[in-house]
């Protein structure tokens, strides 16, 4: 596991801080989980490994997913049914997948996320 301590770790705080900031803003923006977004950076320009960077990414959903939630409700945009029914298959399916991804190698998670991205990204491209 990284730490980030004092010294020359502060200045990688301001650094994931704004890399924080900046995908808070696409995530609010696009309304898509910063996944697609932090993961690539902090495999990439972090050197943290991909099981770390998967992980750290879903601790951040929870925070962003209420405060752009909160926002998207004040406006009426939250269809609170859907909504709800969404929460309760991504809670099991997110059970199972942190437990399969601890077993799947780094290099095969990069490859599957990468798919995942382009087939995503073509998707919305073309529809």
């Amino acid at each position: 596991m990284r730490l980030i301590d004092g010294g020359e770790g502060m200045s990688e705080r301001v650094k994931l801080s704004g890399v924080g900031f900046f995908v808070g803003i696409l995530s609010g923006l696009l309304g898509v989980g910063g996944g697609i977004f932090i993961v690539p950076l902090l495999v990439t320009y972090f050197s943290i490994s991909q099981h770390i960077a998967q992980a750290t990414s879903m601790a951040i959903v929870v925070p962003t997913g209420l405060v752009s939630s909160l926002i998207y409700g004040v406006h009426g945009n939250i269809d609170m049914p859907l909504a709800l029914n969404l929460i309760v298959g991504s809670i099991c399916g997110a059970s199972i997948g942190a437990r399969v991804m601890k077993k799947i190698p780094a290099v095969r998670l990069k490859q599957l996320f990468g798919i995942l991205l382009m087939l995503v990204g073509l998707r919305m491209v073309l529809a």
